[in-house]
């Protein structure tokens, strides 16, 4: 398994998918089948190559002999003849919330894995509906949701009482800017969990906290402290932390983005993308009734694991 992606300076939510998938790929590894890590470091086989200079390899299709099942966990190695999972079409259907450089590398590597890779591997119907729609796939596509990591631990005694949480890393494409002005009309506190990523996004304002990059024990924390989980995202692939935050008994206000609807299953409070109102509207009404949907996500959430996610991307590869 390519782990390369545990090396990058901002792992983001296809990091822990990553790291998590490696795990449960351990865990659930078929009779004679036996898991290893490449990576250019932190990894059971090095490859002692320049990251970038390997990155150029791969678009190429130029990458050392790995052997005959390769799983390639994010579009950065679009290797011929391996099992690629791509999480999102974001660079088709939202390329404003990207670099233009950003959108051009993504729609090469992920148009060269649609024709050359043994597999695809996509988290939600929804995305596997755009994938089809906007690039020519000759290989078989494969819906594998994620799993959920079930986070637990104390509510932290240094913020506040009641919050809204945000969980991801700080860019155009999430909506976090929409989110510090609905918490504002609303006089309610913010949170955000991520690190700074591209495009400038300013978060600071006097109600909000940033906290960026934490551990899982504090994100834990964080989670079991908060009123209510918003994902405002223009674009997601999945959505991860809606997820966690329905497996730790937390409500979520989502946006109606197809994969977030899709994964939320109607356990949380949709609102439109990019609306400010409605944004505003949909958690007000959790704050005033913040019990209303925490059963249905609790139950919602059991329904992913890690395991489940494992034995589908085996089934790839057996």
């Amino acid at each position: 398994m390519l782990t390369e992606q545990l090396n990058a300076p901002v792992p983001g939510g296809t990091g822990r998918y990553t790291a998590e998938l490696l795990k449960a790929l351990k865990e659930t590894a078929p009779a004679g089948w036996t898991v290893t890590t490449v990576a250019t470091a932190n990894a059971d086989r090095v490859i002692r190559v320049p990251r970038r200079a390997l990155v150029a390899l791969w678009e190429r299709g130029l990458p050392p002999k790995l052997g005959p099942h390769v799983h390639a966990p994010t579009p950065l190695a679009p290797l011929p003849g391996a099992v690629v999972t791509v999480h999102d079409v974001v660079p088709w259907t939202h390329p404003e919330t990207l670099t233009p450089r950003g959108v051009a590398w993504h729609r090469k590597v992920i148009e060269k894995a649609a024709l050359q890779a043994r597999a695809l591997v996509v988290p939600t119907q929804a995305v596997a509906g755009q994938l089809r729609d906007r690039v020519r796939v000759e290989v078989p596509v494969h819906v594998v949701p994620n799993g959920v990591t079930r986070l637990e631990g104390p509510k932290p005694d240094d913020l506040p009482e009641r919050y809204v949480l945000a969980i991801g890393t700080i860019e155009p494409r999430k909506g976090f800017d929409l989110l510090v002005r609905a918490t504002e009309r609303l006089k309610a506190r913010l949170v955000v969990i991520g690190p700074q990523g591209w495009g400038g996004v300013d978060l600071r304002a006097p109600h909000v906290t940033l906290l960026g990059k934490v551990s899982d024990e504090r994100l834990a924390s964080v989670l079991a402290g908060a009123t209510v989980l918003a994902a405002p995202s223009l674009a997601e692939g999945f959505g991860l932390p809606v997820l966690e935050a329905m497996a730790a008994g937390v409500p979520v206000v989502h946006s109606d983005d197809p994969a977030l609807v899709e994964v939320a299953g109607g356990a949380g409070t949709v609102v439109r993308r990019g609306d400010l109102t409605s944004l505003t509207e949909g958690l007000r009404a959790v704050l005033m009734d913040p019990h209303h949907t925490i059963e249905a996500g609790v139950t919602r959430a059991t329904e992913f694991t890690w395991e489940k996610t494992a034995r589908g991307v085996w089934e790839t590869h057996t």
